[in-house]
């Protein structure tokens, strides 16, 4: 719908009296929504892996099984990432498709023959994969699946969007939302709905290399605190 919305505006085919918006950035745009918009899903994936298993005592049974429960928490992370690649590319292909055909229907360039385009389409299943261990993390942490689930939906949807919209208006303000996990993660993968929304000129004031290690790092911090402090504690 945004790609049909996009191409319509910029050719001029929909009614209005003003002109035409730029094309140049549109295509990487479309291509970046799987990551922009559709990171909470995989998300709440990873967080579902660990709080299933809380949610239905069925980690008992594993840690029986398998009493090194550092071991078993790598396990999930690798199963995690495997989730992640594959959600990945589900997501960049079906941002990708349709984008890029509403966009040679519109005549307007689909950016496929650069080697940039590439390399941000691979840059939305990293990210995509991250957030899958990031979610991992949260559920280590917070047990309680619906807490966990509820936790993750409010941040995402509300705190996390408010504060970077106030950031874009209030100086000095995205020095701090720019550390922000979702924004982290349009700056690794270098677009955003963001730009569209007015939320500031740019995804992040971050390079793409320093967004991933910012959202790598909110995954291994909440692994480590949640290894710390739930893992190896009883499961009632």
């Amino acid at each position: 719908a945004l790609a049909f919305v996009f191409g319509a505006v910029s050719n001029g085919t929909l009614p209005g009296d003003g002109a035409p918006v730029p094309t140049e950035g549109v295509a990487p745009l479309l291509y970046s929504l799987a990551a922009s918009v559709g990171y909470v899903i995989p998300l709440i994936l990873g967080t579902l892996i660990v709080t299933t298993e809380f949610r239905h005592k069925t980690l008992t049974a594993t840690f029986l099984a398998t009493p090194r429960r550092g071991t078993v928490l790598w396990a999930k992370i690798v199963a995690g990432i495997v989730v992640g690649v594959g959600f990945g590319i589900v997501g960049a292909l079906s941002s990708v498709g349709p984008a890029a055909g509403f966009l040679t229907v519109f005549g307007i360039d689909t950016d496929l023959g650069a080697g940039s385009t590439w390399a941000l389409i691979a840059r939305v299943v990293l990210a995509l994969t991250i957030w899958v261990v990031v979610g991992i993390g949260v559920g280590t942490l917070v047990r309680n699946q619906v807490a966990a689930v509820v936790g993750v939906l409010v941040f995402t949807q509300f705190l996390e969007p408010i504060a970077r919209t106030a950031g874009a208006f209030v100086e000095g303000l995205d020095t701090v939302t720019n550390y922000l996990p979702g924004a982290a993660s349009d700056a690794l993968v270098g677009a955003s709905i963001f730009q569209m929304a007015g939320a500031g000129a740019s995804t992040s004031g971050l390079e793409w290399w320093a967004g991933g290690a910012v959202l790598l790092g909110y995954a291994l911090v909440l692994l480590v605190l949640g290894y710390a402090l739930n893992w190896r504690r009883d499961v009632s």
